[in-house]
């Protein structure tokens, strides 16, 4: 198939290139749309308890979330009525404001006592947008909080709510990523320099990185227009969309290279190229694709839409480093060596220091294996105090105004007093005594400071508490646990944002296990089809979580332990990781680590098939491929690291962690305990049974 594609190519080289051209400026016109189609949050179990009381909330109690909120800092009494004359115009300003469709203060609901701070002289606003879409939302909450966050006369007031937050982190992404973006690709392209030590060739990987970006973006836009897609996704679109491109542009540049040298004409060279580096591209990718695909599993649009950005981006990767780079490279022939400015990096020695490195790993391999594996035990030991939570104001910069408001509203106020604790009991009324019993057993839950009085409508009853904790919090979940232990009236539904907190961290646990089973098994098998080996991809999950347990290990000393601060830039340390960004970080690292497994493996099959000993085909694979997985890591981990630069914690923990965890894998695990273990296993590295041989590949 692989050698069919390349001849096809070579033949056609011109109208492919003409295509793939066409294709990415269509794809940037196209893909542009997206940025306006993201949004923020997506941490919800849609399908959870929680998500069904809000529906009631929202259909039968008609009640709506504060979209912003307002904390008017007086001064003084809140209760005081110069200042009840100076709130007036603007909440009335604020209502008649097009996209507000009310408002509710301390002072419009007659002095309520619960909008009041402890001390008296500050006091909520809240604002309840017309429109249902977070984009609208979010456009208010930027135009008020430009207008009104500040002095204001007399009063301070502080702009935050959802919709506030929401626009925060979408304008720090937004501009995090075009700051990435500056730094990362001048900063690849010098890189890619070097290592190829030519100018054209240099320039291949990039053309494919930035149309695997592209296009990328118009699957995601396709995609939106069916359901909600994160703005995160961007961020994990752009680092893949350098790093794979990069990656498999490396590998068929490579290829290319070595068979023209070897003295094949253009043609066979590229066709050479198409049938082993490509088929090794095709297999990588895919392997990348299935771990990725996991986070599809997880029912919160935040997982969901990393799930879609990555498998497209991969997916487009493998297309643009399969399709139109080889046509490029038959165009070009011998002009890829063209431009040279490091001689070295044209003809790479057939036996070098990899070989060199490899082989005094197998000479002593158990101490080799010994010392890897007391080092990434060393690195896997913080792990153990790692506290999960989920994303929140403190994930922007304490300097930002968004997270200013939110401090200000825990300051100053007794109680999550926009956040409430949303009890529904369908058909309620048949059920007072229960709800009394139950509601006097919730009094005395702890976190719980107080109960509203029951709301009914129809059959329906309502009950809202306050609480005192952050709502996205393991206290949180933790109290939202205890209140649904109770002995609550049938048909309950504890809703609010601390309980859709915790049915979001019990969403995510109850499908990793099926996420991880999809990955665990979907990379043993093609792990297998590809090597026809069955201890190599068993050997090779393993080291993979061992490799990821030493990243979390890592990430844990310095977002929870608060060492080694300057490295990532400051943040705001709330003791917990999110969850989330773990999961992803999890699951990018499996699926990179094994594409650098893959690039490893194919090589030393290669040597091994043509007659080579279990020592030699490693030692050669090593020194053929070692090279292209070195520059990979460097340059990918590049790109991630750059994410550190964040003001938002979470991208920041991601940038470190992928970073941390491809350096990891392709120095220590690769170059060391890799070449061990497969000096300890001999020739039974390639033991399958004969009945399964018929299921793998010919290399």
């Amino acid at each position: 198939m692989f050698e069919k594609l390349g001849r096809t190519l070579f033949r056609r080289r011109k109208a492919v290139l003409a295509g793939f051209i066409v294709a990415t400026i269509a794809a940037g016109v196209i893909g542009s749309l997206v940025f306006a189609r993201l949004e923020g949050g997506g941490y919800s179990d849609p399908n959870s308890d929680s998500s069904k009381a809000a529906t009631y909330l929202t259909d039968t109690f008609k009640v709506k979330d504060p979209a912003i909120i307002f904390i008017i800092d007086a001064g003084k009494s809140v209760a005081d009525p110069a200042v009840a004359a100076e709130v007036a115009p603007i909440e009335a300003e604020l209502r008649n404001r097009p996209g507000v469709a009310s408002t509710l203060s301390y002072w419009s609901a007659g002095g309520a006592k619960q909008l009041a701070s402890e001390d008296g002289n500050s006091a909520y606003l809240f604002i309840y947008g017309t429109e249902a879409d977070l984009t609208s939302l979010d456009k208010l909450a930027s135009e008020l909080q430009k207008k009104y966050d500040g002095e204001v006369g007399n009063l301070r007031i502080y702009v935050g709510g959802f919709s506030t937050f929401n626009n925060a982190i979408n304008e720090r992404i937004s501009s995090d990523l075009k700051f990435a973006e500056a730094i990362s690709i001048p900063l690849t392209f010098l890189f890619l320099l070097f290592v190829f030590g030519g100018l054209i060739a240099s320039a291949m990987p990039v053309v494919v990185a930035i149309s695997a970006i592209l296009g990328a973006f118009v699957i995601l836009y396709l995609i939106s227009l069916a359901t909600g897609v994160s703005i995160f996704a961007l961020n994990l679109i752009t680092g893949l969309g350098m790093g794979l491109g990069i990656d498999y542009s490396l590998l068929i540049v490579n290829r290319f290279r070595e068979e023209l040298h070897s003295g094949k004409s253009v043609e066979e060279s590229v066709v050479q190229t198409v049938k082993t580096a490509g088929r090794t591209v095709f297999f990588s990718g895919i392997t990348v694709m299935i771990s990725l695909a996991s986070l599809m599993f997880f029912p919160q649009m935040f997982l969901k839409s990393f799930g879609y950005g990555g498998v497209a981006v991969v997916a487009v990767a493998i297309l643009g480093a399969l399709v139109p780079l080889p046509a490029i490279l038959a165009l070009l022939g011998t002009k890829i060596d063209k431009f040279v400015v490091r001689k070295s990096a044209i003809t790479p020695k057939e036996d070098g220091r990899w070989a060199h490195t490899a082989r005094f790993v197998m000479k002593r391999p158990v101490a080799v294996v010994f010392l890897s594996l007391l080092i990434l035990g060393t690195l896997a030991s913080p792990i153990k105090d790692i506290v999960f939570s989920q994303v929140d104001t403190r994930v922007l910069p304490a300097s930002d105004k968004a997270a200013i408001a939110a401090q200000v509203g825990l300051d100053k106020f007794p109680g999550e007093q926009a956040n409430p604790i949303e009890i529904v009991i369908p058909n309620g009324t048949s059920k007072l005594v229960a709800i009394n019993s139950f509601v006097s057993e919730l009094a005395n839950v702890p976190g719980v400071i107080n109960i509203g009085a029951p709301e009914t409508v129809g059959t329906d009853i309502r009950i809202a508490a306050i609480h005192s904790m952050g709502a996205r919090s393991p206290a949180a979940e933790k109290m939202i646990t205890e209140i649904r232990a109770l002995n609550v009236p049938e048909g309950t539904l504890v809703g609010g944002v601390a309980a859709d907190y915790a049915d979001s961290q019990i969403g995510i646990a109850k499908n990793l296990p099926l996420a991880l089973g999809w990955i665990a098994i979907g990379t043993l098998i093609l792990l297998f089809m590809f090597t026809g080996s069955i201890i190599l991809p068993i050997k090779a999950v393993i080291l993979n979580l061992l490799s990821l347990s030493a990243t979390l290990g890592a990430m844990t000393w310095i977002f929870i332990g608060d060492n080694f601060t300057w490295l990532v830039g400051s943040f705001t340390n709330t003791g917990s990781i999110d969850t989330s960004i773990v999961i992803l970080i999890a699951v990018v690292a499996f699926g990179l680590s094994m594409d650098y497994e893959v690039f490893l493996l194919s090589r030393i099959k290669e040597e091994h098939d043509a007659g080579h000993s279990n020592v030699e085909s490693v030692a050669l694979g090593l020194q053929k491929s070692a090279r292209i997985i070195t520059a990979a890591a460097v340059i990918l981990s590049t790109v991630f690291a750059i994410f550190m630069t964040s003001g938002v914690t979470s991208i920041k923990a991601m940038g470190f962690g992928v970073a941390f965890a491809i350096l990891l894998d392709a120095t220590l695990v690769r170059a060391l305990l890799v070449p061990a273990l497969m000096r300890l296993f001999g020739e039974r590295n390639w033991w399958a049974p004969k009945a399964l041989k018929r299921f793998t590949i010919s290399h």
